[in-house]
């Protein structure tokens, strides 16, 4: 390849498949292992210093924060797109567009977002039912957390920018980093100094601000064609048509699905504050369980969009295959790991019974179902690097949204229970990978490669 390689970079156009979906996918689940760790120290902390209430103000707001960040998140999912796909086709002028107007699109982003959430956060938490005793601490948290979107997206959308073109490796040090910023920062504001819930919110914005600053310099200091070059930071309207036709349907289906979260979290609301630090708690192990699959994910969003840039659409396909086999291997793994050890894993959280009961149903009934998470992952990874990005928002938002809604809305009030309101998601998983399989089989999401067009040419 013509093109300059940092050392950190992954080539995902020759070579061992699913060498280098492995080797794409570690740094970026170690750096999402370190996110998810720093989320879950919040959790812990504030579960054994705080209390209760403290732990489900923390717990409630994840959904929330998603519903709102996900529109800008799956904007930059769009840009990453592009950018592997002129990285793979060796176009760096519309690289280099691509790269400057998202992060304009983050920077604007940022500002809508730290309004939005500063203004929205208290009148959000109240028509999610949120109860009187956890009120102020979930306003005091959001309010601060949304002061650091503008942290958040930069980092989000430079690191965006790093892994469209192989290298993992860099926003994995950057997270360790500020993953380590906000441990420490956690434990001096809550412990020490004893200021509460916004402690720990005044922790994440900081270790924040640390990770954008690493990934905007790193952008800045790059010899190859994703150079940033901070005073061409602007918006190109045509690319930002491209990102945002392409990065819209992603954001609608992550914003979408996080609503649905809300109005799930809204059900679980209703059975009190041991039901929602124990779903809470259940949540962050999720989340750890769930990181090498979103990493598998992003792998092969990647693969795909480097691959249909340089026209090898066979490699795409034996992609796809060798994705599931690794994602299958590992799910099966770690539901038994998790099985094994549930009440011992929930007790770090809280020594509460009550929230460990909660924690535990929820993990005896979502547990058997992870396969379906696996192959829904690859398969919409690999989709959405083709750039077929409205498929797999309507399969998503029509699963994980739609038919959530009505299940809860029309069947759950049937058998109200905690357990009832759990079930809304294996369910729907399985619905959603149905789809993905049918759409992947059937449909033709992947372009006619090099050898296929010197073929047609030839007969």
């Amino acid at each position: 390849m013509s093109k300059k390689m940092h050392a950190n970079q992954v080539i995902m156009t020759e070579g061992v498949i699913w060498k280098q979906l492995l080797a794409f996918s570690l740094p970026l689940l170690v750096g999402n292992l370190f996110q998810q760790l720093y989320n879950t120290v919040d959790s812990v902390v504030v579960g054994n210093f705080i209390g209760s209430d403290a732990l489900a103000a923390v717990g409630s707001s994840n959904s929330l924060i998603n519903l709102i960040i996900g529109m800008f998140m799956g904007i930059g999912t769009g840009a990453g797109v592009i950018i592997s796909q002129y990285y793979g086709a060796e176009e760096k002028q519309k690289l280099h567009w691509a790269v400057h107007t998202t992060m304009a699109l983050s920077i604007i982003g940022g500002f809508l977002l730290i309004a939005l959430g500063v203004l929205l956060s208290p009148l959000i938490l109240v028509l999610m039912g949120t109860p009187e005793s956890v009120m102020p601490g979930a306003v005091a948290y959001l309010r601060i957390f949304f002061c650091g979107s503008l942290f958040n997206l930069v980092y989000n959308m430079g690191s965006g920018v790093l892994r469209a073109v192989g290298d993992s490796r860099r926003p994995l040090i950057f997270l360790c980093i500020s993953s380590v910023v906000n441990i420490v920062l956690d434990l001096l504001f809550v412990v020490v100094f004893h200021m509460g819930t916004a402690g720990v919110g005044y922790a994440t914005v900081a270790a924040q601000g640390v990770s954008a600053f690493l990934i905007v310099r790193a952008l800045v200091r790059t010899d190859d064609s994703y150079r940033l070059e901070l005073s061409k930071i602007k918006i190109d309207r045509r690319m930002m048509a491209r990102v945002l036709k392409i990065g819209i349907p992603s954001g609608i289906q992550q914003s979408i699905i996080s609503l649905s979260n809300v109005i799930v979290q809204a059900n679980v609301n209703s059975f009190g504050a041991a039901a929602m630090a124990g779903y809470g708690s259940y949540s962050k192990i999720d989340g750890f369980a769930m990181l090498p699959l979103q990493s598998f994910c992003m792998a092969a969003t990647t693969f795909t969009g480097q691959n249909i840039g340089a026209k090898k659409s066979r490699r795409v396909k034996q992609g796809v295959f060798q994705g599931l086999i690794i994602s299958m291997i590992y799910t099966i793994f770690i539901s038994i790991i998790l099985y094994l050890n549930a009440e011992r894993i929930l007790r770090v959280f809280s020594p509460d019974q009550d929230v460990i009961a909660y924690g535990y149903s929820s993990m005896l009934i979502l547990l058997p179902f992870y396969w379906t998470m696996a192959i829904h992952q690859i398969l919409m990874g690999s989709i959405r690097g083709s750039g077929r990005t409205m498929v797999t928002m309507l399969i998503g938002v029509g699963n994980m949204c739609i038919l959530r809604m009505i299940y809860i809305n029309f069947l759950v009030p049937f058998f109200p229970s905690f357990e009832a309101v759990m079930w809304c998601y294996p369910i729907t998983w399985l619905t959603t990978m149905g789809m993905d399989c049918i759409y992947s089989w059937k449909a033709k999401w992947i372009p006619k490669g090099k050898e296929e067009q010197i073929g047609e040419k030839s007969q």
